[in-house]
């Protein structure tokens, strides 16, 4: 008897730790109110893209290919699906997902919390924001999510993630927002800056809502940070400031995302780099090099300069200054405090699109060249931005290589320096060079911090 004494006392132990509710209304406690008002917002979004692929490598390959007598014989649609999640952003259909989800998509079907089906389309699209709008055509307004403004976000606050994971069904998991600022290493398309949480996200979520408790959206969940594919409590939202933004792009009939353009490269300053240079603090970016034509420069910094906020907050990256730029808008103008030889100073940032000055002059070289189907283009700061390419680059730029420059190694992005020891300026320069008249052809290569020469036989 003593012994069932023993046990029952052993088992009632824990429970006499926990708070037991003391009224009706402590029961119900729970994020069933969020849920019901949001919900309603959250999308699953089915789209397909239609590739074309070969049966046979050989088929791939220009060489093999003449020996075909109909090229296109090895052809085949393929179609590939992928699920995910948006969120309706306004009671006439606009909605948000991540691009990875829509970009490519050639049918987007989306489907409402009550079963509704409707096609959708693409207003607006970024690779490099994994933002993407759409917008669906409905008889009746739609239910909708508020934005919040970032910048009230706090670490430690509730959250709730909002989706359809592995395609079971919207599904609704909870958390606390883990962290600000994140940039960079999400394991996702975009870049720039991060809202991290540990509500569990996973396959299907991406393009879903991360709410808080008042029913608003605070982000667009977006990636995981993972080793086995599942959540690991590593989540990452895109911010609603830059939704917002993407919102207001969309709605003045821009089809692509309109960023601003900085002209700088530069680093974080940590404390080691702080040290050496003889700062009394860490924080901020260090510029290490300036466009000719960058706001920044005209705006009167140099290099050496250390920019510690933009828009009244803080940056410390890079990507955190170009978020910064990118939700205040084109157009705007940005307040800009940087210090120089620790002496802090203010300024005004015209915040542009990256000049298309000179011309691109865009060329692709014809059949009877050595590299037929490749298409080059003049470096102006819109080159540079679109291709990710160093500042300082010069020469003519690789858009696209056609079958045999990439057989030749040649990459999109590269930049063709030189073309028998000739310095390059203009495609049509470089294309007179590869008409296939010379016998050889020695050619110097930039791709990213490499120099590459290539030789060719004409």
């Amino acid at each position: 008897m003593k012994y069932i004494v023993l046990i029952l006392t052993l088992l009632a132990a824990p429970l006499s730790a926990q708070q037991v509710p003391q009224s009706s209304a402590e029961m119900q406690l729970s994020f069933v109110p969020v849920v019901k008002q949001a919900a309603p917002a959250v999308v699953n979004i089915y789209a397909k893209v239609v590739r074309e692929v070969r049966r046979t490598p050989l088929q791939s390959d220009p060489f093999f290919e003449r020996f075909f007598r109909d090229p296109q014989e090895g052809r085949k649609p393929r179609v590939q699906n992928s699920l995910g999640s948006g969120v309706i952003l306004s009671a006439d259909g606009l909605v948000v997902s991540n691009y990875h989800v829509v970009g490519m998509a050639t049918d987007i079907r989306v489907v409402l919390n009550d079963r509704r089906e409707f096609t959708a389309k693409v207003l607006l699209g970024d690779e490099a924001s994994d933002l993407a709008i759409l917008k669906i055509d409905a008889p009746d307004p739609l239910p909708f999510l508020e934005l919040r403004q970032s910048d009230s976000v706090e670490v430690g606050e509730l959250a709730l993630a909002i989706g359809n994971p592995f395609g079971v069904g919207q599904t609704v998991s909870s958390g606390i927002v883990s962290g600000l600022a994140r940039s960079g290493g999400s394991g996702g398309q975009g870049h720039g800056y991060f809202i991290q949480t540990d509500a569990p996200i996973n396959p299907g979520n991406s393009g879903g809502a991360l709410v808080d408790m008042a029913g608003r959206l605070i982000g667009v969940n977006t990636s995981i940070l993972t080793r086995s594919g599942g959540s690991n409590g590593i989540g990452f939202a895109i911010p609603a400031d830059l939704v917002a933004e993407f919102v207001s792009q969309s709605e003045m009939g821009h089809s692509d995302f309109g960023r601003p353009w900085a002209g700088i490269s530069g680093q974080s300053l940590d404390a080691d780099m702080a040290a050496t240079l003889g700062f009394d603090r860490s924080g901020g970016i260090i510029i290490s090099g300036l466009h000719p034509v960058s706001p920044f420069r005209q705006a009167g910094l140099t290099v050496g300069d250390v920019i510690l906020s933009v828009g009244g907050q803080t940056v410390n990256t890079p990507s955190e200054m170009i978020y910064r730029m990118s939700v205040a808008g084109l157009e705007a103008k940005a307040d800009v405090v940087f210090s120089r030889q620790g002496e802090e100073a203010h300024t005004q940032v015209d915040l542009i699109a990256a000049p298309e000055e000179p011309a691109r002059d865009q060329y692709e070289l014809p059949e009877r060249s050595l590299f037929p189907g490749l298409i080059l283009t003049r470096i102006n700061p819109a080159v540079l931005s679109e291709l990710n390419l160093p500042l300082e680059a010069k020469g003519v730029a690789v858009v696209q290589t056609g079958p045999y420059a990439a057989r030749a190694g040649l990459r999109a992005g590269d930049v063709l320096s030189s073309i028998n020891d000739e310095v390059l300026d203009h495609p049509e320069a470089a294309a007179e060079l590869l008409s296939g008249k010379q016998r050889s052809i020695s050619m110097v290569v930039q791709r990213g911090d490499r120099r590459i020469s290539m030789r060719f036989r004409g």
